[in-house]
This record gives structure tokens, C-alpha cells and sequence, in this order.
């Protein structure tokens, strides 16, 4: 039995370590290599779990040097454009001026019930009112409608807002963020002036604080445990 955890929480960090390594791209939006890439490390990293037989280097020789490709072939596509669009693919435009490219929809594979599905889940009803949609490499469907169609900004009705600023998490869970105070140009004498305005006397009594440049601070006191 110990053998078996041990060997499980091998495989487990050298899974998250290399996964982590791959970036927050990979992790966020899923290529053709990297889906591959995912597939391999999963089928192999349960072979030295389920077979106590088979070695642990077994295991993890593999998914390094799957690791190794996925990098050089990133870096590789970095580089060249050609390869990039072999290895990830291009781009497909769906929806040209409300107009839909039947031949592209065919070479993706992507269906006209499809295409609603996904304009329906970005609030468009009509397509007569897209004036492009892309289907990315990694799946998703990007759409632009129509500048008419477009939610109007203040600056299109010349209307003044003020910037309300980038709310930084100050204490999370009674501990102090010192880094985001100095973002906010910030110090603990100004925290504890706060903290004190609110009727408080320590960072442990608070769950979450936050605050932006404009000193707009949101405060939410900790709960005592039942």
C-alpha cells in the first residue's frame, strides 16, 4: 500500500510540475499538439500506477521527453509561420458581413445548428447583424457584429466617467497582501486607519478587502466559526 502512494504522488507532481511548465496558455486554450500531448501523458502516467511491475522511470522518461517535444515545437512554430499553421491550423472565417461560407463551415466540420448554439450564447440572435465570425484555432467562435450593432461607449456619446480603477485584494483571510498595497502606493499605517474607520483593530478580523486608487474599499469581516 505505501508502495502505491508513493508512486501516485510521484506521478502526480511530476504531472502538475509539467504541466505547469507548459504555460497558462496551454492550460487556458488547448491546441492540436497539446490536446495530443494531454491524451499521451494520461494514457502513460497510469501505466506505473496500475502495474506495480513496471518501473517508475518507465513512466516518467515518456512524459518528458513528450515534454521536451511539445516545447521544441512550440518554440519551432514561434518562429515560422508555415509550421504554425500546419501544427495549429488557421483562422476559419464562418461569417463574412452576414453572409454565411457554407465551404468553410463544411471544412470545419461545423454545423448551421452549431453556429446558432454558439451566436445564441453570445446574446446574437440575428445573423444578418454579424459582421464576422471566426472560428479560432482552439475551437472558439469570436464574433463582431456590426458597428451599429455595437453597445455604444461613452466616449461615442461624449459622455465624461471617471476611472474607477483596478480593485487589488488587500487582506485575504486575515493576512495582509503587501505587494498589492504597494500597486495601491499604499502603507499599513493607511490599512490600519481603514480598518480602524470600520471598527475593526486587526487584519485577522477581516475575510476580504479590497481597494483601488480612487480609495473605493470593499470589506468583508470574517465569520466566527459555529
Amino acid at each position: 500500500m505505501a508502495i502505491i502512494i508513493i508512486r501516485t504522488i510521484i506521478v502526480y507532481f511530476s504531472l502538475l510540475i509539467t504541466m505547469r511548465l507548459l504555460g497558462k496558455r496551454q492550460l487556458g486554450e488547448m491546441e492540436l499538439s497539446e490536446f495530443v500531448l494531454a491524451a499521451l501523458i494520461a494514457d502513460l502516467a497510469s501505466l506505473p500506477l496500475q502495474d506495480l511491475g513496471i518501473p517508475m522511470i518507465n513512466g516518467l522518461v515518456p512524459i518528458i521527453v513528450l515534454f521536451c517535444c511539445e516545447l521544441l515545437i512550440a518554440g519551432v512554430c514561434m518562429r515560422n509561420i508555415r509550421l504554425r499553421a500546419f501544427f495549429s491550423g488557421k483562422p476559419s472565417m464562418l461569417v463574412i458581413r452576414g453572409k454565411i461560407c457554407q465551404v468553410e463551415m463544411h471544412r470545419n466540420r461545423f454545423t448551421a445548428d452549431e453556429l446558432m448554439q454558439e451566436l445564441r450564447n453570445q446574446g446574437i440572435l440575428d445573423i444578418s447583424s454579424v459582421q464576422y465570425a471566426v472560428l479560432e484555432t482552439d475551437g472558439k467562435l469570436n464574433v463582431v457584429p456590426f458597428a451599429a450593432k455595437c453597445p455604444a461607449t461613452a466616449e461615442q456619446l461624449g459622455i465624461n466617467v471617471s476611472d474607477e480603477g483596478y480593485p487589488f485584494i488587500v487582506i485575504n483571510n486575515g493576512r495582509v497582501l503587501q505587494g498589492n498595497l504597494k500597486h495601491l502606493g499604499r502603507d499599513l499605517n493607511w490599512l490600519k486607519g481603514q480598518l480602524k474607520q470600520k471598527g475593526l483593530s486587526s487584519p485577522e478580523q477581516v475575510f476580504l478587502m479590497t481597494a483601488d486608487r480612487n480609495d473605493h474599499v470593499y470589506l468583508a469581516e470574517r465569520e466566527e466559526k459555529k
